[in-house]
C-alpha cells in the first residue's frame, strides 16, 4: 500500500508539474528522490498556490480520472438539470472524451444557442479539438455579436477553422484581436506564425518583439509556466 501512495504522490507532483509547465529539473527531483521530492514539489509549487482541498481533489482526479465523470453523472441521473449536465460535459472534457461532452453540450443547449454564451464557447473549444472546423464555425456564428466574443479564445479558434476551409481574410480578421498585451502568449504566438505564412514578416515580428519585452517583466511564476511558448517564440524571430 505504501509503494502505491508514493506512485500516486509522485504521479500528481508529475501531473502538476506538466499542467503549470514547470521546470524540468522537478521531473528529475520527483522521480529520483520519490518522498522528499514530492514533498517539497508540493510545499514549494502547490500549497502556496491553492487550499488542500483542490489538491487533494487533483490527487484523487489524477489516480482515477473517470471517478468524477461517474459521481458526476450519478448527481445528473439524480436530478437532470441544465448545471448538472455542463457539469458532467466540463468533466468528460477534462479527460479528454471529447465526443461525450460534445453530446452532454448539445443537449443542455438542445439547439437553444442562445441560452448560454459560455456554454457555446466550450463547444468550439471541443468541436476545435476533434477537429471539426464546420461546427466551430458553426456555433461561434451564433455568439458574434456578443459582447465578450471579441478578443476572446473562441475568436481566436473560429478564426483558425476560417483558415482550415480558405477564408484566409475573414480568418485574420478574427485572429488579430487576440494580440493582447500581457497575455496570450500562445496564441499570439500562433498568429505570428499565421502572418509569416501569409508574407506579413513585418506585422509578425511586431508581435513577437512585443512578447519577448512582456516576458522579461514577468513573475517567477509566469516565467515558468510560459517557458515554452518564449523559447518557441525566440526561435521564430531568430528564423526570420
Amino acid at each position: 500500500m505504501q509503494y502505491f501512495l508514493i506512485l500516486a504522490l509522485q504521479g500528481f507532483c508529475a501531473y502538476h508539474a506538466y499542467k503549470n509547465r514547470n521546470q524540468y529539473y522537478w521531473y528529475f527531483v520527483i522521480i529520483f528522490l520519490p518522498v522528499l521530492g514530492s514533498i517539497i514539489y508540493l510545499f514549494t509549487q502547490v500549497f502556496n498556490k491553492g487550499d488542500l482541498d483542490v489538491v487533494q481533489n487533483e490527487i484523487v482526479n489524477v489516480i482515477n480520472p473517470t471517478k468524477k465523470v461517474k459521481d458526476l453523472q450519478k448527481q445528473l441521473d439524480f436530478a437532470d438539470t441544465f448545471q448538472n449536465r455542463i457539469n458532467l460535459a466540463d468533466a468528460l472534457s477534462e479527460i479528454g472524451d471529447y465526443t461525450n461532452a460534445i453530446a452532454e453540450y448539445e443537449t443542455a443547449l438542445n439547439n437553444n444557442y442562445d441560452k448560454d454564451d459560455g456554454v457555446v464557447k466550450k463547444l468550439i473549444e471541443v468541436y476545435y479539438h476533434i477537429k471539426d472546423f464546420e461546427s466551430v464555425i458553426f456555433c461561434a456564428e451564433k455568439i458574434t455579436l456578443s459582447t465578450n466574443f471579441k478578443g476572446s479564445r473562441s475568436q481566436f479558434l473560429y478564426g483558425l477553422a476560417l483558415e482550415e476551409i480558405g477564408q484566409s481574410d475573414k480568418a485574420e480578421e478574427n485572429l488579430r484581436p487576440i494580440d493582447q498585451r500581457y497575455s496570450n502568449y500562445q496564441e499570439r504566438y500562433v498568429l505570428a506564425q499565421f502572418l509569416v505564412e501569409k508574407g506579413k514578416i513585418g506585422d509578425a515580428k511586431e508581435i513577437l518583439s512585443e512578447v519577448l519585452t512582456e516576458s522579461q517583466h514577468m513573475s517567477k511564476p509566469n516565467r515558468s509556466k510560459y517557458r515554452v511558448v518564449i523559447n518557441d517564440v525566440q526561435k521564430l524571430v531568430s528564423s526570420l
